[in-house]
């Protein structure tokens, strides 16, 4: 039986000194950044998913944006080396929880750098931005530990955007999902929907139908929901000023061996 538990991190104190790399830095309300993650962990809740809090960070600005630290395919968690330097302490507590729930662990050694908003998986086909934050030693570490279990490894170029899954996602039938003017090459994508809004490209998969979606994208939640998908919303607004989104914030374990 497929798993449902998401690791998620609560913000740092200093979330607002958080890293902004494609956007004009905005002023964070911390106290209401908190409670919008305390909702977004309570949607999960509400749709089944078991949230297991990773211990905090509180001197790493970023940490909330867990997905950058651990990529799992299969029951094999990789914790990245984040290509930001000042994000590279945030990955022991993660190794500690994945450790803990039974994951086979793996890491990604210098001078490889991968950040795990680079990695969208569809099916079997692990999709890999390449740009800002993953190189290319990232890439061939990450290829070397997934594809001996089946994965099928596709690099993709990100220049227009943080990270590939700040420009792309998919939906639960595969098709990929992104708003063209942030997305270096739609092409790359068999079906690829376009979408009207940037955080429109951004879905959990909650199970089902059901997607979870910022609240930021009006139009394109009216788009899916017209496509037959159940859209659950959730206020980001905080963390949209740090260049976050609903994956982000975390990580979710699909495929644990019982």
């Amino acid at each position: 039986m497929p798993s449902k538990k998401a690791l998620v991190r609560r913000p740092s104190p200093r979330l607002a000194e958080g890293l902004v790399t494609h956007i004009e830095r905005e002023k964070v309300d911390v106290e209401l950044a908190v409670e919008q993650w305390e909702a977004y962990v309570e949607a999960l809740g509400t749709h089944g998913w078991e949230t297991i809090e990773v211990d905090p960070e509180d001197d790493c600005p970023d940490s909330v944006f867990v997905e950058d630290t651990v990529v799992m395919y299969k029951n094999v968690a990789l914790i990245t080396r984040p290509g930001a330097e000042s994000r590279r302490e945030e990955t022991a507590g993660v190794e500690e929880a994945v450790a803990r729930l039974g994951c086979s662990v793996n890491w990604i050694w210098e001078p490889g750098t991968l950040d795990g908003g680079d990695v969208l998986k569809v099916g079997d086909t692990v999709y890999v931005g390449r740009g800002g934050r993953t190189n290319a030693a990232g890439v061939q570490q990450l290829r070397a530990a997934f594809e001996p279990l089946g994965a099928r490894v596709v690099a993709v170029p990100v220049s227009k955007v943080l990270h590939l899954k700040s420009a792309v996602t998919a939906l639960p039938d595969g098709t990929v999902i992104g708003h063209i003017p942030m997305v270096d090459r739609p092409s790359l994508f068999p079906g690829f929907l376009s979408v009207p809004e940037e955080s429109g490209a951004h879905v959990v998969l909650l199970g089902g139908h059901k997607l979870l979606m910022a609240a930021s994208a009006p139009k394109t939640a009216e788009l899916l929901t017209d496509l037959g998908h159940e859209v659950v919303t959730v206020d980001i607004s905080e963390f949209e000023k740090l260049e976050g989104c609903v994956t982000c914030l975390s990580v979710r374990l699909r495929e644990l061996y019982a």
